[in-house]
């Protein structure tokens, strides 16, 4: 059996950090710079979730990861319990 690859992502260990600042325009938009999204290996046409952790019932942080990275995650974290169902 092929062993698949994790993303970067999937073993994160870092602290977070400030990497980029945008600004949300009057229709609610923001652009992702350039550098960043080539180091984040984002293209047109990709899909991002948006993932928020709130406390208090106010969003404290918001995160965008690519859905393939997050779908990785889902299936990773489901994968013992599927095991017992099977």
């Amino acid at each position: 059996m092929k062993k698949r690859e994790r993303s970067a992502c999937q073993d994160a260990t870092g602290c977070c950090r400030v990497v980029a600042l945008v600004t949300v325009d009057e229709r609610g938009q923001m652009v992702l710079p350039k550098d960043l999204r080539e180091r984040a290996g984002i293209k047109a046409g990709d899909k991002l979730a948006l993932v928020a952790i709130e406390n208090d019932s106010q969003l404290c942080c918001i995160s965008l990861l690519k859905t393939e990275a997050l779908s990785l995650l889902v299936k990773d974290a489901l994968k013992p319990m599927m095991k017992e169902v099977f």
